[in-house]
């Protein structure tokens, strides 16, 4: 047991909401990215009955983290506990619980409870944890109230890209992978940046062209799996978004080569379509205008990583 010291924090909020519709967004990790703007991914490791081992990727004063942890859920009690079974620094250890307390059938209040210490003695480093607690905690909080509050707009898209590649999917993986190379491999990237302080967790800054030549800038972080799928989500967003996350997946094909597809989940940030698109414009005006922008940039990047890939298929097959 730990000898530094232990700090405990509650935030809370009210939620217009019945209690089972916010606890069914706690305890379903995979719409987590769509829902806490913190989190870039989280995956189900294992579960058994109401216990389940997840991992998480997130950002925290911002900064990627990976973590995983252990959470208990009780459906009856409306309650989902949870402790990091391993922790980056400067964390030593974590814990906590999602509690939803039932105020009236169409409204609840939400607390969620953290215990934590740091790695070390240092009070700069619990200060640090602290800071990430709170700032987190009151997204999350105000995320999940919004996320159960909404009333099943059209604000919402997901759609993806596909091309089939007659070549392998490591060589795919590694034109995706290297974005840092991408202002050289890809003309609508004008600028990037790329930072990857550990294997497989990059933080990437885009400038990208737009087809009327202006430009604008993104910041993601991606979450890489050597040669099947790189998942990112954007933490600096164009104006017409308050959501992006997506996907790249490559799957092989039953003959040989691979398909690979882009995945894009879109939230419409309602209050900036006219100012965008213009007095006339609709939110499915929007839809359609980012739609066609993504899928245009998603196809070109997947066009040129099936002739990268050929490309040096068609190298090795030569005697």
């Amino acid at each position: 047991m730990t000898e530094n010291p232990i700090r405990e924090t509650e935030h809370t909020t009210t939620v217009q909401a019945p209690a089972e519709v916010a606890y069914a967004l706690v305890a379903d990790v995979s719409r987590w990215p769509e829902t806490f703007p913190p989190t870039v991914h989280a995956e189900i490791v294992e579960r058994e009955g109401d216990a389940e081992l997840i991992r998480l990727w997130a950002t925290a004063n911002g900064t990627a983290k990976t973590w995983t942890s252990r959470r208990g859920h009780d459906p009856r009690q409306l309650k989902v506990t949870f402790r990091q079974e391993r922790s980056q620094h400067p964390v030593g250890g974590m814990g906590g619980a999602w509690v939803v307390e039932p105020l009236s059938d169409t409204s609840c209040r939400v607390r969620l409870l953290h215990d934590f210490h740091a790695a070390t003695d240092d009070p700069a480093d619990l200060d640090w944890i602290s800071r990430a607690v709170d700032r987190n905690s009151a997204s999350e909080l105000a995320a999940l109230k919004a996320a159960a509050e909404a009333t099943g707009s059209q604000e919402l898209l997901t759609f993806d890209d596909t091309v089939t590649v007659e070549g392998s999917g490591k060589d795919v993986y590694d034109f995706l992978n290297e974005a840092q190379l991408w202002r050289e491999r890809l003309p609508h990237v004008a600028r990037v940046s790329l930072e990857e302080d550990e294997p497989g967790l990059q933080i990437l800054e885009m400038d990208t062209r737009t087809k009327d030549g202006s430009t604008h800038t993104t910041r993601s972080v991606r979450v890489c799996s050597s040669a099947t799928s790189i998942v990112y989500k954007q933490i600096v967003l164009p104006a017409l978004m308050t959501l992006h996350t997506g996907r790249w997946l490559i799957e092989e094909r039953d003959g040989g080569g691979v398909s690979v597809t882009s995945r894009h989940t879109v939230r419409i940030n309602t209050e900036n379509i006219t100012a965008v698109l213009g007095e006339d414009a609709t939110l499915a005006t929007a839809r359609e205008f980012v739609r066609t922008a993504l899928s245009g940039n998603s196809l070109a990047t997947l066009n040129l990583a099936k002739t990268y890939a050929e490309g040096i298929a068609g190298e090795r097959k030569r005697p």
